[in-house]
């Protein structure tokens, strides 16, 4: 028989969201998995800001129409009241660009209220951990920020081997790690490798910082054309 987990030891989560009928899914779908529970609920701005500083959760899942709606950066409210809490964005539509600017402003990701109940699960327990979310669309769709502006400087980093710069070229496209090494003729764990040897190179901690790193320093990266449905 399983042992709940202890509550202290839980990832606490506040969802504030105007809709209640998706405040209730979440509080559902978390109450039956041992590690995550929802303690707080919130249906506006002002709400969301008061429960925040009360209950200080681990994850919050923030609709973007609140963040949108409010007055005030509410992200930046929270790493004032609440530092350690981790800020997701729930969003039903948001383009590659907005994802980019909600992450710039410091939540730690952003996820579309469609998705499959389970990612909400995945979501939590890797912003918990201090890992950044985004979909693959959105990861996809910020590679093609490194030509929107030709006028601005490249400043490439020069540590970085070819190969290192070609597995940056496949995180552009949200490849996973297994498809990459398929590709290349190498194993899973060695790509892994690579990849943590990139992080300390560059200053970054996981694969969305290292993108969104790429966009921001202009790196000049290999062209790759493999797509990787037809591995």
């Amino acid at each position: 028989m399983r042992t709940a987990r202890p509550l202290k030891n839980r990832i606490r989560v506040l969802v504030a969201d105007r809709e209640g009928v998706f405040r209730l899914g979440l509080k559902k779908l978390f109450a039956v998995e041992d590690d995550l529970r929802v303690v707080a609920e919130a249906d506006d701005a002002a709400q969301f800001l008061a429960r925040t500083e009360s209950f200080r959760p681990d994850v919050i899942f923030l609709q973007e129409e609140i963040l949108a709606g409010s007055s005030l950066n509410l992200i930046a409210e929270v790493h004032r009241l609440a530092p350690r809490s981790k800020v997701v964005v729930t969003s039903s539509a948001s383009s590659e660009d907005t994802a980019v600017q909600h992450v710039s402003s410091g939540a730690a990701g952003v996820i579309f209220k469609t998705v499959e109940p389970q990612l909400f699960l995945k979501c939590a327990r890797r912003v918990s951990r201090g890992e950044t979310w985004v979909s693959n669309r959105h990861v996809s769709q910020m590679a093609k920020l490194l030509t929107a502006h030709p006028d601005k400087p490249r400043r490439p980093v020069e540590t970085l081997t070819r190969r290192e710069k070609t597995i940056i070229s496949y995180l552009m496209l949200g490849w996973r790690n297994r498809e990459i090494g398929t590709h290349l003729a190498i194993s899973e764990q060695t790509v892994k490798n690579h990849l943590r040897t990139v992080y300390d190179k560059v200053g970054v901690s996981d694969r969305l910082e290292l993108v969104l790193y790429a966009i921001h320093q202009r790196l000049e990266l290999p062209a790759i054309e493999a797509d990787p449905a037809h591995l």
